[in-house]
């Protein structure tokens, strides 16, 4: 059972994450994605899929060509949960450069 997280507990998990923003209501995360092109916002986009399958934990998105804009909470608890900060988390590791 997923359960909603604390406002302490958000504010903890935000310290972890560059570039999120927290709604002002506190009931979601946000940030924008920017690739070098198309092909790299779809891949980003590809691998984020599997993962979200996989935890049965979908964002928000909206793509234009480079930018991927991605909104997270948890429908069911009507906020945050530790899945949006997995999902947060890998998504940042997703859309590093590769070395």
């Amino acid at each position: 059972m997923v359960e909603k997280l604390s406002e302490d507990d958000v504010r903890a998990a935000m310290d972890g994450l560059e570039g999120w923003r927290l709604a002002d209501d506190g009931g979601s995360v946000s940030k924008c994605f920017k690739f070098k092109n198309f092909s790299e916002a779809w891949a980003f986009m590809a691998r984020v899929a599997l993962l979200a399958e996989k935890l049965n934990h979908h964002p928000e998105w909206f793509n234009v060509y480079n930018r991927v804009d991605v909104t997270l909470n948890t429908h069911d608890v009507g906020g945050l949960s530790e899945l949006d900060f997995k999902m947060a988390k890998a998504m940042d590791r997703f859309s590093a450069p590769a070395v």
